[in-house]
């Protein structure tokens, strides 16, 4: 049976910080604003 491992998702009072490079950016502006999106959504 597998051991089942639950935790909260939330950044509450944390700090975080996003780096991408411009290169290629029609790929990486994507990339960070899925990374913003999971980090708004997380609080």
């Amino acid at each position: 049976m597998p051991k089942i491992i639950e935790g909260k998702l939330t950044g509450t009072g944390k700090r975080f910080a996003i780096v991408a490079a411009r290169f290629n950016d029609f790929i990486t502006d994507k990339l960070v604003g899925g990374a913003v999106d999971a980090l708004v959504r997380s609080g």
